[in-house]
């Protein structure tokens, strides 16, 4: 049986989990300069929970907070928290409310999902592996590819940015 399976049918796993956020780290990838190189970035701070319920159904949220966007760059994350991007004086956070679960093999699903950007709220599918840890947390790894215009972070000068950003999460979580 997998760590999924295992998660989803023991009676004992039903509960609350919570994010651990020293352990867990949340970016995204977006092709620049028309496509010849990657910006990477991180958000660094966040927080969350989970619930798994006795029939092993799923539940959660992530709180990211817009601000905390990095890519190393000083003057490029001013940018990215200015109106052209994350407009985070107006829009501080950004969410993934998770609905559901969908196993599908071993220790992958697609968790159901909605991602709210800059007040913008749209579903998604998030392709993730589930892996039960021996110090007893959990780690889910997601990671899908997004329109960025679909949330208006539509910054681009001279088309240099890609339509599309990758967003990944490495998220641990243990039982409240």
């Amino acid at each position: 049986m997998s760590d999924l399976e295992t998660l989803l049918s023991n009676p004992e796993t039903a509960g609350v989990w919570n994010l651990i956020p020293d352990r867990s780290s949340i970016g995204f990838k977006n092709r620049t300069l028309w496509g010849l190189m990657n910006v990477k970035g991180k958000f660094t701070e966040f927080s969350g929970d989970g619930q798994i319920t006795g029939k092993g159904a799923v539940f959660g949220r992530l709180d990211i907070r817009a601000g905390s966007v990095s890519t190393g760059i000083r003057k490029r994350d001013e940018h990215l928290r200015s109106p052209d991007f994350f407009d985070v004086e107006r829009f501080p956070d950004i969410s993934v409310v998770v609905t559901g679960l969908q196993h599908s093999t071993g220790d992958t699903a697609d968790l159901r999902a909605t991602l709210t950007v800059k007040g913008i709220t749209l579903p998604l599918t998030l392709p993730s592996t589930v892996r039960a840890l021996d110090d007893g947390s959990v780690r889910i790894t997601v990671q899908t590819t997004v329109d960025r215009a679909k949330f208006d972070v539509t910054g681009n000068q001279l088309g240099m940015l890609g339509k599309t950003t990758t967003l990944a999460a490495d998220a641990l979580f243990a039982r409240a």
